[in-house]
């Protein structure tokens, strides 16, 4: 069950990437489509860590910023093959999946920060309730961990391009809409440990048999 949760976990965190350069509008709040996408990676690390251990969400994170590393290097590689005559679309191409360096810093710091938090309030608070009341630490760092992550991006990403204000709107806006989907996410977060641990029980029966 591990091997899958942290190939979706490493495929949405890809994904994301990816998405982010189509935003979309519900009423007031513009969003980048990776806003859909990038908080389920928190709900899938808690899930991790809460059936696995510390050590192996921390693990996943490692292994998603290795990914994205490797994800933009090959990004970049192709983006700058020369066009083949028949491929009319390369200026449209580059703007979809080049980006810009500032964007990509911004987007890996963000979540060298964020994630590593997330990982830590979580397993703080399962400390101290056991396996407990998880959807207290599955919202409570997904909260914080988000707000971080919220603010370094769009700082880096945005510092001088936009309006201080307009900065401070968009902070608040995506925030927002995260704290929305953590919230959404919880019934899923205890329907993703039972089915985890309940495949743990079957692979242990499975081994020992």
């Amino acid at each position: 069950m591990f091997v899958y949760l942290n190939a979706l976990f490493v495929g949405l965190l890809l994904l994301s990437n990816i998405l982010a350069v189509k935003l979309f509008q519900i009423g007031e709040f513009i969003l980048p489509g990776a806003a859909v996408v990038y908080v389920i990676t928190y709900l899938l690390t808690d899930v991790i860590g809460e059936v696995y251990g510390k050590e192996t969400a921390r693990k996943t994170v490692q292994a998603g910023f290795i990914t994205q590393l490797i994800g933009m290097l090959f990004i970049f590689i192709v983006v700058h093959l020369p066009a083949a005559p028949a491929f009319g679309l390369q200026e449209e191409f580059e703007q979809i999946l080049g980006g810009s360096f500032r964007v990509m810093i911004a987007s890996l710091l963000s979540y060298l920060a964020s994630q590593h938090l997330d990982v830590t309030i979580f397993h703080r608070l399962k400390a101290n309730h056991g396996e407990k009341k998880l959807w207290l630490r599955n919202n409570i760092s997904t909260m914080t961990s988000q707000l971080i992550d919220t603010s370094i991006f769009i700082v880096i990403a945005f510092w001088g391009v936009v309006p201080f204000n307009v900065l401070i709107g968009m902070v608040i806006t995506q925030y927002v809409f995260k704290l929305i989907i953590a919230i959404i996410d919880t019934p899923f977060a205890y329907l993703l440990v039972k089915w985890a641990r309940k495949q743990e029980v079957h692979q242990e029966g499975l081994r020992v048999y």
